[in-house]
């Protein structure tokens, strides 16, 4: 299982690069970097074109993975789908690097959710009530492997994360009671107040 940082959104809202804003010291990008990587697993970046300069500043090269520009397809899909590509045996767990109030007890509960899976489904992620959290979750390399042809026969209708999770088999784990605070997603500077 490889993780994967997804910092190559493009910010509009906040109206700056999210994975270099700070707190305690640390990028946002460094931050969902080091909780995942408590995982002991390996971990990348997902960056679009624009962002190499700043965050090889941060982080190794190698561990960043570029946007692939071949791909007709916005959102947090291009950067999961960028990063199968690289890595297309690996099952990948997604972190937004928004989701600046993630805990690393919650990666740590779906990681052994997601081994204990045992290959069964293509994707676990939690559901607080109606509410699906899509950018913290682990997608098995099967999956994306079955999205990205379905991209490639022009058939994959949507590229939105509810699409993708509605088209694979996916398990909805409850979220524990409290446990809701943890995936908010910090889009603008009034989020952050």
């Amino acid at each position: 299982m490889t993780g994967v940082i997804l910092c190559g959104g493009q910010s509009i809202r906040m109206g700056t690069d999210k994975g270099m804003l700070q707190k305690e010291k640390s990028s946002w990008a460094q931050l969902a970097f080091n909780k995942l990587s408590s995982l002991n697993i390996p971990v990348v970046l997902s960056v679009n074109q624009q962002q190499q300069n700043s965050y090889r500043d941060i982080f190794d090269q190698s561990l960043l993975i570029e946007d692939d520009n071949k791909l007709n397809i916005g959102g947090p899909l291009r950067g999961i789908l960028s990063v199968y590509n690289v890595v297309p045996s690996d099952d990948l767990f997604v972190l937004a690097c928004d989701m600046l109030a993630m805990q690393t007890l919650v990666v740590e509960d779906l990681y052994k959710k997601a081994i204990a899976n045992n290959n069964e489904n293509e994707a676990l992620v939690f559901k607080n009530e109606q509410t699906v959290e899509p950018l913290c979750g682990v997608y098995l390399s099967k999956g994306l492997k079955y999205i990205y042809t379905l991209y490639q026969q022009q058939r994959l209708k949507k590229h939105s994360m509810m699409y993708v999770l509605e088209s694979l088999n996916t398990k909805y784990l409850s979220l524990p009671g409290g446990w809701e605070k943890y995936f908010s997603n910090y889009n603008s500077p009034e989020d952050l107040v």
